[in-house]
């Protein structure tokens, strides 16, 4: 008989199927399959891959490692879940024949890409499992058994024929076989040159085997023990046994680790002496990784136990093995190095009164299948008592037969003192609630109401049974029921406290005002629970409110604002008149400290008022006060003291009269006055000067002719005497012009010609770097005026110009005609209504500060340096100008420009000049919205379109103004808005409005900017500019240009 085994018996499959597997049934917790595989190993070999699904002695899936591991990342709960949700139930099978080997097996692995393979007979009966690994493994050892066989063949050396070519054949059929299995295989010799590796190998390390046979085995990789004492193991193993198997980490070429598992034996000759190395080298780094993630799953799940006080626990009954986890342990208060996890430790740890009951069900558990879920008392170590749920089941066989019973216990007593302490927390709460003077309503996560305290009951006479659920609302007024289900409903959606009044019917059939206060209840976990609520009848306070809006009616009516402040300032109630005047609504003042909202600070005034009033009862007097804009006001203002029943001081109530504009207007009278004042002295002192000047002129004259030979030195003082003396005399011309206006010669006279000259006399002196523009209409009306007065004027105007600009700029000269309607008028105290040649002297100078814009029409107010100026060119250009029945208007920026406008009545025929009202474009009902800081000049600009059928609406500043066009943006055709305003200003405003409508149109106005320098800065961020005091129609001229525009 031949020493080399039949092939038919070399390939059977019984060679290699495992008879002893783990197998649960489908409806076995995930929890527990994996518990079982973690706790179940073969001897010395590792811990099973795979547990077999049967269900009554059927295959019906597989729960192998990697499914673990993916089930135990997810996050789910396994221990609620069967292993039949997870499990791979599309099992690819062997059904075992007499022609079916090891090859038909490695093939369907290899096809499949499966790492187990069940075995079944004809009639589908399990009979074992085939692991990818054991294949290979099985074809080094008999590779190895071949080559020993035939260099051992025959004791004399000379092996027969027939042996060496079925063992060559074999040895090739071994080799086709190597070179196709999953396993990298390497044969090395005793220098560790390399001598064979099959097609694993090379894709496994990234080489081609004609490349490295003969090399280093150090060429393909290098390699790293797991742990230093394996280097030591493995060359015992090699040197006891011929062989080692074990775990390595290689470094590829390219740097890359892996983890691989090896297999190495000693290759020996045919008289016994090792003549190489051959290594079976398996990948498992996805294995590690895998082993890794399940290695933190347990330690999650230990961890996830320890915080839940969950211990489990399993009883092998089949084996009388059983296993508690650490938390289990450290729940019962027993050490795992001296307790055994038995039935008798656990029975100790129960208390007295259950342990009976306890024990009776885990009979029933054991011996009868009967899974359980109970609570039962136990002792605690410090001697208290403590609670605990436990829930057992078991696991039976493929014939019906208990083999496990496992289950969790977990440490309640925490939850039961929270049930005693909350029963006891809601009879309290019950006993207080049925006390209290107050309604007291309770409601779930289901919206529906629960509770309602006897007060409740008491109120409406209903029994508790009705007012449950919804039935409350059939108490509730009709005409609120809906709008109060409404505010509960959407409150509650967005777990919000919510207030509401409404109408409730009491037992007498009589409905009452009710205050319902709602606020969201959670519980200790921020679980949102329901809702509970407070209700107080305030019937008698809505009568009272109702009595006080009546009265709050007459007193909005008052065109004073009205206010009522308490004695420690919180304002009380303000009217609407107040609203406008400051700014704040009602809402947003009620509650704030007068002295922090309306005034800038706390003056002397302030002060006094407050001790006027506390001692006397009432005050009057002027206060300056702040806006809501932070514009001043001045209020003349009368304050009374309020006192209660007892005669304490309760309250002030104080009305305030806008006097801005009356003040101003007072201030103009009183310049106007002051200019006239200091006229008069002017006029006194230049009359006594002339007639001091008159003899100096007269002997500084006459002196040379009397004397007759004078030496040079005295006629160049008499000369100095005479210039000195004509230079006061014209110094006293230009006072009394300024002071009486003297009116000189006036004859008709044309502008035009008069600035044309001017314009000659500054091309002709002025500096080159200063560029002169002219604007001169060839239709400019005519005036009645001394020219050599106006050209005294105009000069004065052009030098100051000239001046301004050191550094150079540009001076423009400009005539039109205007016609000043009573919208202009009214914005202007000097103007009348009438026809003007207005003159525009401007300069792209220095610019004029603000501080003293003022006073530049002063007598003998200058800027300039000593002895450059007198302070009398403007004073006497003022002088003039009002002496003609004209005025001046002026503007200026500092480092831009100053601009003076002279208004010169014209003699024009008055009827040929007015505009008809028929000659002003009209509006067709268009809306307009005017938005401007000065209320006055907000109703004078509604007025004037009003009248010429436009619609407006205004606002007293840019929020205000956006507010408006977000509500009726569709609406508004033009917006008309003042360039300079408070809080925010138009610029702000108009850039804001065109981020909300691109296509929005624009009229800016303003009575600082000239038309040019705005547009110059802002570009084309509007439509047109006014430049204020404007006419009603330059005003309908230019709403026209704007709405025509496409």
């Amino acid at each position: 008989m031949s020493s080399i085994t039949s092939l038919n018996d070399l390939l059977s499959l019984n060679r290699v199927i495992e008879t002893y597997y783990l197998k649960v049934a489908p409806d076995t917790l995930v929890n527990d399959a994996i518990t079982l595989m973690l706790n179940i190993s073969y001897g010395d070999e590792e811990k099973p891959s795979c547990i077999l699904v049967i269900d009554e002695c059927r295959l019906v899936g597989i729960f192998t490692q990697e499914v673990a591991l993916r089930i135990a990342v997810s996050g789910k709960d396994l221990s609620t879940m069967p292993v039949s949700q997870v499990m791979i139930r599309q099992v690819i099978s062997l059904k075992k024949t007499a022609n079916q080997n090891i090859l038909t097996a490695l093939k369907i692995i290899r096809e499949h890409e499966i790492s187990h393979l069940p075995i079944v007979d004809e009639e589908d009966n399990l009979l074992g499992i085939i692991e990818e690994k054991n294949l290979l493994q099985f074809f080094v050892d008999e590779h190895e058994r071949i080559i020993h066989t035939i260099k051992h063949a025959d004791a004399n050396g000379k092996p027969d024929i027939n042996h060496i070519r079925a063992a060559e054949a074999q040895i090739k059929f071994d080799a086709n076989i190597l070179a196709h299995v999953s396993d990298a295989v390497i044969a090395v010799d005793k220098e560790h040159k390399i001598i064979y590796l099959n097609q694993r190998a090379e894709q496994q390390y990234n080489i081609k085997a004609a490349d490295f046979i003969g090399r280093s085995l150090k060429d393909v990789y290098q390699y790293r023990w797991l742990k230093e004492e394996d280097r030591q193991f493995a060359k015992e193993s090699l040197s006891r046994s011929a062989w080692w198997q074990g775990e390595n980490i290689h470094v590829k070429k390219n740097g890359e680790e892996i983890y691989v598992e090896l297999s190495v034996s000693l290759l020996k000759n045919h008289r016994g002496e090792q003549i190489g190395l051959l290594a079976v080298i398996r990948d498992i780094t996805k294995r590690k990784q895998a082993e890794e993630k399940l290695r933190q799953t347990e330690d999650l799940l230990q961890e996830a136990e320890r915080i839940a006080k969950i211990g489990s626990w399993s009883w092998d009954l089949a084996k009388n093995e059983s296993w508690w986890s650490r938390e289990l342990y450290r729940f019962t208060n027993r050490n795992k190095g001296n307790s055994k996890p038995n039935v008798a430790t656990i029975s100790q740890f129960i208390h007295p009164a259950d342990r009976e009951r306890i024990n009776k069900l885990t009979l029933n558990a054991i011996e009868k299948g009967i899974p359980y879920e109970t609570e039962f008392r136990f002792i605690c170590s410090d001697g208290s008592i403590g609670y605990a749920f436990s829930c057992g089941k078991v696991e039976k066989d493929e014939k019906g037969n208990i083999v496990r019973f496992y289950g969790i216990s977990k440490d309640v007593t925490e939850y039961k003192q929270a049930e005693a302490a909350l029963r006891e927390s809601e009879e309290r709460f019950r006993i207080m609630a049925d006390t209290a003077p107050v309604m007291i309503w309770m409601s779930g996560c289901d919206k529906l109401y629960h509770y309602f305290n006897a007060k409740w009951l008491e109120f409406t006479g209903k029994t508790l049974e009705h007012e449950l659920g919804n039935g409350w609302t059939q108490g509730v007024h009709p005409d609120d029921r809906q709008r109060c289900i409404e505010i509960y409903v959407n409150s509650f959606d967005a777990r919000q406290a919510f207030s509401m009044e409404y109408r409730l019917q009491n037992k007498h059939g009589e409905y009452r005002w009710v205050l319902d206060k709602g606020t969201p209840r959670f519980d200790a976990d921020e679980n949102f629970v329901g809702y509970i609520g407070s209700c107080i009848d305030i019937t008698e306070r809505k009568q009272a409110e109702e009595k006080i809006a009546q009265q709050a009616v007459l007193l909005d009516v008052a065109t004073d604002a009205i206010l009522l402040r308490s004695v420690a300032g919180e304002i009380l109630y303000c009217n609407q008149s107040a609203e406008r005047m400051y700014g704040w609504t009602a809402d947003e003042a009620v509650g704030k400290k007068a002295d922090e909202l309306l005034y800038k600070e706390v003056t002397q005034e302030l002060t006094e008022a407050l001790q006027e009033v506390g001692r006397s009862g009432s005050w009057q007097g002027e206060l300056h006060k702040i806006t809501k804009q932070g514009r001043e006001i001045t209020v003349a203002s009368r304050w009374t003291l309020v006192s209660d029943e007892a005669g304490n001081p309760k309250s002030i109530l104080t009305v305030d009269t806008d006097i801005t504009e009356k003040k101003l207007l007072e201030s103009q009278f009183l310049r106007a006055q002051r200019l006239e004042s200091l006229g008069t002295l002017a006029s006194g002192i230049a009359h006594d000067l002339n007639n001091m000047l008159t003899p100096i002129l007269a002997i500084a004259q006459l002196l040379p002719l009397k004397l007759g030979h004078v030496d040079d030195t005295s006629k160049e003082m008499l000369q100095m005497l005479e210039a000195n003396t004509k230079r006061g005399a014209n110094l006293v011309k230009q006072v009394l012009s300024f002071a009486r206006g003297n009116e000189g010669k006036r004859t008709v006279l044309q502008v035009k010609h008069l600035l044309k000259d001017i314009e000659q006399f500054a091309k002709g002196t002025f500096p080159k770097s200063i560029t002169i523009e002219r604007n001169l209409p060839r239709d400019l009306w005519t005036v009645s005026a001394d020219a050599t007065q106006l050209h005294q004027v105009f000069m004065n105007l052009v030098v100051n110009a000239r001046d301004s600009m050191p550094e150079g700029g540009t001076l423009s000269i400009e005539a039109e005609n205007k016609f000043i309607d009573e919208s202009y008028a009214k914005m202007n105290i000097e103007a009348q209504v009438g026809s003007y040649v207005l003159v525009t002297i401007a300069d792209t100078g220095i610019g004029i500060s603000p501080q003293i814009i003022d006073r530049i029409f002063d007598p003998f107010f200058t800027t300039k340096q000593v002895g450059e100026g007198t302070g009398l060119g403007l004073s006497t250009v003022l002088g003039i100008v009002k002496n003609h029945g004209g005025f001046i208007e002026v503007s200026s920026k500092i480092d831009s420009y100053t601009q003076f406008k002279v208004y010169l009545p014209s003699i024009e025929d008055k009827a040929s000049v007015i505009p008809e009202n028929k000659q002003f474009p009209s509006g067709n009902n268009e809306l307009i919205l005017v938005v401007d800081d000065e209320a006055g000049i907000c109703e004078i600009i509604k007025t004037t379109l009003e009248t010429y059928n436009f619609r407006v609406i205004t606002a007293k500043d840019g929020i205000e103004a956006l507010a408006i066009y977000v509500q009726r943006k569709k609406e508004i055709n033009i917006v008309l808005i003042d360039i300079m305003m408070p809080l925010m200003d138009g610029e702000t405003a108009i850039r804001t409005l065109q981020q909300i409508n691109p296509q929005v149109k624009i009229i800016a106005m303003s009575g600082l900017l000239s038309n040019e320098t705005l547009a110059e800065a802002n570009g084309n961020i509007f439509q047109a500019f006014l430049s204020k005091p404007f006419s009603a129609s330059e005003l309908l001229n230019a709403l026209a240009r704007v709405k025509n525009k496409s």
